[in-house]
């Protein structure tokens, strides 16, 4: 079979301020920004990479979300542990410069971990965390 992943969706809170980081910060291009306020569809990827996406999506956007779903999705937000991704960059210290320096918080500044992968980590505007590893 021929598959891949095209499209992985993270939540946001304010898309105007996740536009920003995903755009600004990290630099992907926006490829479509679809819905109004809160209830934004905001698809960004790396430049030159069409086939590879990420969502920023309401996360309340189901009608049969639950008061109590709210509230556990709305406390794994905060913590950082509701959504999360792995990126990759051939000159991790570069992006790590530039992402620190946009005053994203840094969550793991860029390590060699002893599983054999040298990254670092941020979370972005609605708390994802965002690991990036040194491709080698």
């Amino acid at each position: 079979m021929d598959i891949t992943i095209h499209t992985t969706p993270l939540p946001h809170t304010d898309p105007e301020a996740s536009l920003a980081f995903w755009r600004d910060t990290i630099g992907f291009e926006v490829r479509s920004d679809v819905g109004t306020g809160a209830m934004r569809w905001i698809t960004v990827g790396p430049v030159g990479k069409p086939d590879t996406c990420i969502l920023l999506a309401p996360p309340f956007a189901d009608p049969g979300i639950t008061e109590e779903e709210r509230r556990v999705v709305t406390e794994m937000m905060a913590k950082g542990t509701y959504g999360w991704i792995m990126l990759a960059t051939p000159d991790l210290d570069a992006v790590f410069e530039k992402v620190q320096a946009a005053d994203a918080e840094v969550v793991q500044e860029p390590v060699e971990q002893p599983y054999g992968v040298r990254d670092c980590a941020f979370r972005d505007p609605a708390g994802n965390l965002v690991r990036i590893q040194q491709l080698r």
